[in-house]
């Protein structure tokens, strides 16, 4: 099901139960697998591929050569709720999502859009399975990020930055360009460029290996410290 305003390009494949809606602009040699869904005002760019069952939401601009694998929804509505005194009251989510060239992003992973502004992934970004970038976050470019890996609203992360497997990110949190987090990091505060860091709250890895290494030996260090609290005692 194609709109009538649809504007597309030469050599586009579009697949079975393909649903595109008006003010779409679908650039030369796309391909769009069985049942994607593109709401309306979206532009895709030239040779990018959307594998079957993913989603893009309203006013969403991707760029070419981008691939969007299955069940990823990109464009969606970002988390935003006020509390009130009768609960939580819905904010509008007016933004929009920018996916620049050359982008990939894995099965399931979603891209938020802000109430205002943009969430921008930048060029050359690849983004694992199950990985959440939530309103408003802006991401450089050649950055990697590994399966669930979730980041907070407002979140800056520079150019060639890694991120490991489920790493977490809090609100308005930046990370400098080439800045490492190893798995499970959890940041909370800013990081600075080149910098790799380890655990939760995240630090240096350098301290956090020290740290790891001391951690199984915890229970001898506290019965030694009893021992010698208990002869302090004594004397």
């Amino acid at each position: 099901m194609v709109a009538p305003d649809v504007e597309i390009g030469q050599d586009v494949a579009i697949g079975a139960h393909v649903v595109v809606q008006t003010g779409v602009k679908i650039g030369d040699r796309a391909c769009l697998h069985p049942n994607v869904v593109i709401y309306p005002g979206v532009s895709i760019g030239a040779e990018t591929v959307l594998h079957a069952n993913c989603v893009i939401h309203e006013r969403t601009q991707i760029g070419s050569h981008c691939v969007i694998h299955s069940g990823a929804a990109i464009g969606s509505e970002g988390f935003g709720f006020v509390p009130t005194t009768t609960g939580w009251e819905k904010m509008h989510q007016s933004g929009i999502t920018v996916i620049e060239d050359g982008v990939e992003i894995g099965c399931n992973a979603a891209v938020d859009r802000p109430a205002v502004g943009e969430t921008r992934v930048g060029r050359n970004s690849k983004i694992d399975n199950l990985v959440h970038i939530a309103h408003g976050c802006q991401v450089g470019e050649a950055v990697a990020m590994a399966a669930q890996v979730g980041m907070a609203g407002g979140v800056i992360i520079g150019n060639r930055v890694i991120l490991a497997g489920q790493v977490g990110i809090a609100n308005q949190a930046k990370i400098g360009d080439g800045a490492i987090a190893s798995a499970k990091a959890g940041i909370h505060s800013n990081i600075p460029a080149g910098e790799t860091v380890s655990g939760m709250p995240a630090i240096s890895h350098k301290l956090f290996l020290k740290s790891a290494a001391l951690f199984k030996r915890l229970p001898e260090m506290a019965k030694t410290i009893k021992q010698l609290q208990n002869q302090s005692d004594q004397k």
